[in-house]
C-alpha cells in the first residue's frame, strides 16, 4: 500500500508539473478568446511596414499582414471575431512587452536570429532585406569597409548596431532609441551615416521632406529576415499565426498585400525578386 500511495503521489506531482505548461501553450489564445482583442507591438515610424499617416491612421504593411492573415486564423482557431488593438514597440521595448504579457505579438520589422529565439519564437518569414547605410548625397561613406573613425547612428537594441561593433569596430557608433530620434540626428549633422535595413532607409528617405539630398549606399552587409515574435513556448498560438501567413502565401493574398505597399504603384516600389517569392512559397508546408 505504501508503495502504491507514493507511485499515486508521483503520478500527482508529475501531473501537477505538467499542466502549467500545458496551459501556457493555450495562454494567448484563452487571452484572446476572454477579450476578443489581438493586441500587437508595432511601429510609429517605420514606413512603409508601419507607421503612423499624417490622417493620425497606424497602417503598413505589417499591421495589413496581420488584419487581413493572422486575424482571420486565429479567429477560426478561437471560434469568435477578434479586434486587433496596436500598442508601440520599439526595438529596446518590444522583447520586454511580449514577456510582460502587454502584447501579444511583435510585427513591424524584427529580425529573426538565433539569440532572439533564446527568448521568443518566431513566425516563418514575411521578409527579406539587409543592412545599409542613409547618408547625405556626396558623402564620403560608401559602404561597411570604410566607415573606420566615422560616427553612426543606429537603433538601441537592432541587429545592425551590434554587427556595426563587430565588424567596424573603429566606427564610432552612436545608438538611438526609434528611427525619427536617429534620422533627425543625420539631418543635424550629429553622426554621418545612419544604418538600418535597406527597406526601412528607403522608406525613410522617400518621406524625407527632401528626398533627393539622401542616397542609400553599400551592399547588405547582413541577412535580415523579418518574423512577426510571440511569448516562447505557445504553440497553439503560434501555429495559428504561421497558418495565417501561410494561408495568405498560397492563396496569393500575401503577394497582393505586398504590391499594396510595395508594388509599381505601391508607397515604395519595391519589387519582389524571385528568388525571395520561391523562397516565401517553399515556406508554406504540406495542409
Amino acid at each position: 500500500m505504501r508503495e502504491l500511495a507514493a507511485v499515486v503521489t508521483g503520478l500527482v506531482l508529475l501531473a501537477a508539473s505538467v499542466l502549467p505548461a500545458a496551459a501556457q501553450q493555450k495562454m494567448t489564445l484563452d487571452k484572446i478568446a476572454e477579450t476578443g482583442v489581438l493586441t500587437i507591438g508595432t511601429r510609429t515610424g517605420s514606413p512603409p511596414f508601419a507607421y503612423v499617416n499624417t490622417k493620425n491612421e497606424w497602417v503598413g504593411f505589417s499591421i495589413d499582414l496581420v488584419e487581413e492573415l493572422v486575424k482571420p486564423a486565429v479567429e477560426k482557431k478561437i471560434g469568435k471575431p477578434v479586434k486587433v488593438e496596436k500598442k508601440e514597440s520599439t526595438p529596446p521595448t518590444r522583447i520586454p512587452l511580449l514577456s510582460s504579457g502587454s502584447v501579444d505579438l511583435i510585427a513591424g520589422t524584427m529580425t529573426d536570429t538565433r539569440t532572439r529565439r533564446d527568448s521568443v519564437d518566431f513566425s516563418i518569414t514575411f521578409f527579406v532585406t539587409g543592412a545599409q547605410f542613409l547618408v547625405k548625397k556626396g558623402s564620403p561613406i560608401k559602404g561597411i569597409k570604410n566607415i573606420d573613425g566615422k560616427r553612426i547612428a543606429a537603433q538601441q537594441g537592432s541587429t545592425n548596431a551590434r554587427i556595426i561593433r563587430e565588424k567596424a569596430p573603429k566606427a564610432v557608433l552612436r545608438e538611438f532609441p526609434d528611427q525619427p530620434a536617429a534620422f533627425q540626428a543625420l539631418v543635424q549633422g550629429q553622426v554621418d551615416a545612419y544604418t538600418n535595413d535597406g527597406i526601412q532607409l528607403a522608406g525613410l528617405k522617400a518621406k524625407a521632406p527632401n528626398p533627393a539630398d539622401w542616397e542609400i549606399v553599400g551592399d547588405f552587409f547582413s541577412y535580415e529576415p523579418y518574423g512577426m515574435a510571440m511569448r516562447k513556448g505557445d504553440a497553439d498560438f503560434r501555429n495559428a499565426v504561421n497558418n495565417g501567413l501561410m494561408e495568405g502565401i498560397e492563396s496569393g493574398k500575401f503577394f497582393e498585400i505586398y504590391d499594396r505597399w510595395f508594388g509599381a504603384k505601391g508607397e515604395l516600389p519595391y519589387p519582389m525578386a524571385p528568388q525571395v517569392r520561391s523562397f516565401m512559397l517553399l515556406q508554406v508546408v504540406p495542409k
